[in-house]
């Protein structure tokens, strides 16, 4: 029940982060990189108290992935921010969420895995869905909206790289790849918010600073210990199921709160991404356990 409670509790928080970066009057890669060194500070408060060590002879062979994939991680946030400038939240997360299509195509041909009828069918109904959230968002809201869309795009396809990366690393415990992570995406920001114009914290309010503490200490540091902890004592299925509260959320909130607005075709197309996404999850999921039986 912990495991569940504290699952439930992250893809919650998870999905309110767009309402707090809307707040926010910096620039998406500024929000990133401070999100970046907030949750870092966290993590490494975490370790302090835990007393958890980081081994650098475990990590050393897995240092270049981690460096990689916490720097698709950074680009990720930026352009899932930026999609939410443009864009409406619920709309930005549908786009996002295509992330797991990606990963089932393209896993064949990194790691030879076979894919099978019902992953193929799950990709062609899923990818009908993104035509109809594209389509009609791009008619609905003009060129800012099918523009925020394609950030939304972008955000999961470094996800998706995030993810194939992760799969390859083997030998790094969750909080401690985070951790690692977070500090790759800091290296790899800095210097591009450099060159790119710079950090303006001149700008940044104090309710501005209230939400961006948010974004770093609650959407990150302490949400990410929660979700890394959860996903060890859960089955594959039960997490694939809870992990689409975040989505869920992300659309009452800009539905409901924000007053943000969705079409009947943009919800169809939605709920086809993120309801055969998760059922290719489950079934990705029950195929080891019904080996092993």
């Amino acid at each position: 029940m912990n495991a569940k409670r504290n699952l439930i509790l992250s893809m919650t928080a998870f999905g309110t982060i767009g309402l707090f970066v809307r707040n926010i009057p910096l620039t998406s890669a500024e929000i990133a990189f401070f999100r970046a060194v907030i949750a870092a500070v966290c993590l490494l408060i975490y370790k302090l108290v835990t007393k958890s060590q980081l081994r650098f002879s475990e990590i050393k062979s897995d240092l270049p992935l981690l460096f990689l994939s916490g720097a698709a991680m950074g680009f990720n946030w930026v352009f899932l921010f930026e999609a939410y400038q443009y864009t409406s939240i619920s709309l930005a997360t549908m786009s996002y969420y295509f992330a797991p299509v990606i990963v089932m195509v393209v896993s064949p041909l990194l790691f030879h895995e076979k894919l099978t009828r019902a992953q193929i069918f799950c990709f062609m109904m899923s990818t009908i869905g993104l035509i109809l959230v594209i389509s009609n968002g791009s008619f609905s809201g003009g060129s800012q909206n099918l523009k925020g869309i394609l950030f939304g795009l972008g955000a999961a396809l470094f996800y998706a790289t995030v993810i194939l990366l992760n799969k390859s690393i083997r030998k790094v415990s969750g909080i401690d790849r985070t951790l690692l992570q977070f500090l790759a995406v800091i290296f790899v920001l800095f210097p591009y918010l450099q060159l790119s114009g710079g950090i303006h914290t001149a700008t940044l309010t104090s309710f501005g600073l209230i939400n961006l503490l948010f974004v770093g200490v609650l959407h990150t540091g302490i949400t990410y210990c929660l979700y890394l902890s959860s996903l060890k004592d859960l089955k594959g299925q039960e997490a694939a199921l809870l992990s689409y509260i975040d989505p869920l959320v992300a659309v009452l909130i800009s539905v409901l709160f924000l007053k943000e607005n969705i079409t009947w075709q943009q919800i169809l197309g939605g709920l086809m991404i993120l309801g055969f996404t998760l059922l290719n999850e489950i079934k990705a999921k029950q195929t080891p356990t019904n080996a092993d039986d």
